[in-house]
């Protein structure tokens, strides 16, 4: 069997691929933000050709109060 090293492309897809199975598309920076305002959304990045063509958010229907309030 012929076993050929990867390519740099390869190796650049693999690495995006092992960043999103870590979720670690986001900087940690935004990761801080998201954390201490307790967001509980939806982000979602739509990228075509290696560029950002938009980006949202959702925001989510409860808080961990209502949550908990709920669950009692």
């Amino acid at each position: 069997m012929d076993h050929t090293e990867p390519t740099a492309e390869e190796r650049s897809f693999a690495e995006f691929r092992r960043m999103t199975r870590e979720a670690r598309l986001l900087s940690s920076a935004t990761e801080t933000l998201l954390r201490h305002l307790r967001f509980s959304g939806r982000l979602s990045i739509v990228v075509k050709n290696g560029s950002i063509l938009k980006s949202g958010y959702e925001e989510g229907y409860f808080t961990r109060q209502q949550e908990e309030r709920m669950i009692s």
